[in-house]
């Protein structure tokens, strides 16, 4: 007890001198970095640690590495580190963490960071990883307000927002354009292009044309791994901030991804992105936003875009299977096939729920039921 009366005596001036020198007294964020994994090595991670907490970002680090500059948790593998990441996050022990593969949930994905090369501005590409639904307009549609309240948390105030010239860009903007209408604050970018538009190119993707520049996440991944190693010739990823928290509604937990090609100063950026989230109240600021956009119609103009998309002949009704722990997983499987995928399990009685793996969608199914289910939808043409 007087050992920690006196860590905690000791914490708390630790913390008066701190905020003497900087000026702010609050409580820093704890942000946790899985170091292993790394095709860099893990010390590659471990001094990505090391230049963060030299920031001032509260680091801890887990992995087999030491240094006197953070505190580690020791693991044997990868794996293990990641069951104490969960645990600790579950814990509220730390405030957010830093990883390379996360399974998020359909409905959540990863609004990323990106220093563009024309100018050196930093934009935020929504999104990364992850998908925001399994219909490619309504995710993208999602993916905006991702992307806004990511750049909000950042202290943006009144971010701008461009849809990348792709497949559903103009339904998306008509998506937008009509949830602005209804009075949601949403202000647009302008291309570089001499014929404007909200809807950009390539060129506006170099130069960093809007704040939040808006795409599926396939493209948007693409676009990440570019931005951060175009100057190294791609095995070394550099610059940016990586993938992004996953954000999706009342999804409360932060959890930022980078990849595994990350250098030291991308995984650094991410434990920074990490702090100014939490310091930005990014999970407050969120919900503020979804009532925003629901207050102007959000949930209608998702259900037509849902309604004109779907088959013209829709299939019999089937009904759920009694709920069960779901712990193994079926890969391979297209995203836009997921839901389809789903009801083939639940009409042979087997609960089945669909997610994002850190190689793609899967299928979740129970341990006992992962053998029968993988036969189901290989018969069915789903999986090979």
């Amino acid at each position: 007890m007087a050992k920690e009366i006196k860590e905690l005596i000791a914490d708390t001036f630790l913390a008066m001198a701190e905020g003497l020198e900087t000026g702010s007294f609050s409580k820093k964020p704890r942000i946790a970095l899985t170091g292993m994994g790394s095709e860099h090595g893990e010390e590659n991670s471990m001094k990505a640690a090391v230049d963060a907490a030299k920031d001032g970002v509260d680091v801890l680090y887990i992995g087999s590495l030491k240094n006197d500059a953070v505190e580690t948790l020791v693991v044997d593998n990868d794996e293990e580190g990641h069951d104490k990441m969960d645990a600790l996050l579950k814990e509220h022990k730390i405030d957010g963490a830093v990883t390379m593969h996360y399974p998020f949930p359909i409905g959540v994905s990863t609004v990323g960071r990106a220093i563009t090369p024309a100018f050196g501005k930093e934009m935020f590409i929504a999104n990364t990883t992850g998908t925001s639904s399994t219909d490619r307009i309504e995710g993208m549609v999602k993916n905006a307000l991702y992307g806004i309240i990511t750049a909000k948390a950042c202290g943006i105030k009144e971010p701008t927002v461009g849809i990348l010239n792709v497949d559903g860009a103009r339904q998306t903007e008509k998506a937008l354009k009509k949830l602005q209408s209804n009075g949601y604050p949403l202000h647009f970018a302008e291309s570089s292009r001499s014929d404007g538009g909200a809807v950009l190119r390539g060129n506006d993707v170099l130069r960093g044309t809007p704040d939040v520049l808006v795409c599926d996440s396939l493209t948007g991944n693409v676009l990440s791994k570019m931005l951060s190693s175009f100057n190294t010739g791609g095995s070394f990823e550099a610059q940016g901030y990586g993938y992004g928290p996953g954000i999706g509604e009342n999804y409360n937990q932060l959890v930022m991804i980078v990849s595994r090609a990350s250098g030291a100063p991308v995984l650094a950026n991410a434990l920074r992105f990490a702090r100014d989230l939490i310091k930005g109240n990014v999970f407050a600021l969120a919900k503020e936003e979804f009532a925003l956009a629901k207050k102007a119609g959000l949930d209608g103009i998702l259900a037509e875009i849902r309604e004109a998309n779907k088959p013209k002949e829709q299939g019999e009704s089937v009904p759920m299977p009694e709920k069960e722990i779901v712990t193994a997983a079926v890969y391979g499987i297209e995203v836009t096939d997921l839901d389809d995928a789903v009801l083939e399990l639940w009409k042979e009685k087997i609960y089945a729920e669909s997610g994002m793996g850190c190689t793609g969608p899967i299928i979740r199914v129970s341990e006992s039921n992962l053998a029968k289910s993988e036969e189901i939808l290989r018969a069915k043409g789903y999986i090979s």
